[in-house]
């Protein structure tokens, strides 16, 4: 008589413990790839590598929005914003600004150039219109930008020392940003998605206008060749002044 075979239990437990532990005998997954001790097992370099790069996320990328989520990107900022003020930008010194700083404030957002045949005369009336009215909660936002003929080529410094020094320009002056393309900074994706104009979203050239209400909302939006003391009854309406 054949001899009778071993119960199951007992032979699951001989060969467990004939058995290779994992990190006995890693796997090698691929030839010349890195032998790890199980395919769910994260090298120590992949989380050094996590830990660096969740430090690296920019305050905007993690502020809070309205509804308590984070943003996680800057196109999902320009997305999810409401408001104006959910944006942080840079100024010409590379230092972040909350533009919830400006809550309460009537603001024109411009992007300038200082080589344009419109620059004369659009910083002059700027000027004019803000020492006129930034006493009454009146703010003018400038964002320069080289996208429209290479008109804005100069360095940060050299452009607010331009604009000082020539227009006595008091307002502040930012960080040189795109305003068209794959990289639009997110505050132009959103001026632009707040208001078209007759001939798409896109700005057609340096000197586009923006007027923003209290709350942070995009009410109007002005042509390059519009003059800026055009705008001014407007800007008096949103201010309450007469």
């Amino acid at each position: 008589m054949p001899p009778r075979p071993a119960p199951l239990l007992s032979r699951l437990r001989a060969a467990a413990a004939v058995a290779p532990a994992a990190s006995a005998s890693p796997l090698r997954y691929g030839r010349g790839h890195t032998r790890i001790a199980s395919p769910f097992a994260l090298p120590p370099s992949c989380a050094r590598f996590h830990r660096a790069a969740a430090a690296a996320v920019s305050p905007l990328v993690r502020r809070p929005v309205a509804g308590g989520f984070a943003l996680f990107s800057m196109a999902a900022a320009a997305s999810s914003a409401t408001s104006v003020h959910d944006f942080t930008v840079k100024d010409a010194s590379g230092k972040e600004v909350d533009l919830s700083t400006y809550k309460g404030k009537v603001l024109l957002i411009v992007n300038v150039a200082s080589q344009c045949g419109l620059t004369n005369s659009n910083y002059t009336e700027l000027s004019q219109l803000y020492e006129k009215y930034k006493d009454q909660g009146f703010e003018i936002l400038a964002f320069p930008c080289n996208q429209f003929g290479g008109q804005e080529p100069g360095t940060n410094e050299e452009i607010v020392q331009f604009a000082c020094t020539r227009f006595k320009a008091e307002y502040p002056i930012f960080d040189k940003v795109d305003v068209n393309g794959d990289n639009t900074a997110p505050i132009y994706k959103f001026l632009k998605s707040s208001k078209g104009s007759l001939f798409g979203e896109n700005i057609k050239w340096n000197f586009s206008k923006f007027l923003v209400d209290k709350e942070g909302r995009v009410v109007e939006r002005y042509a390059p060749t519009t003059s800026p003391l055009s705008i001014e009854k407007d800007i008096k309406k949103l201010l309450g002044s007469s």
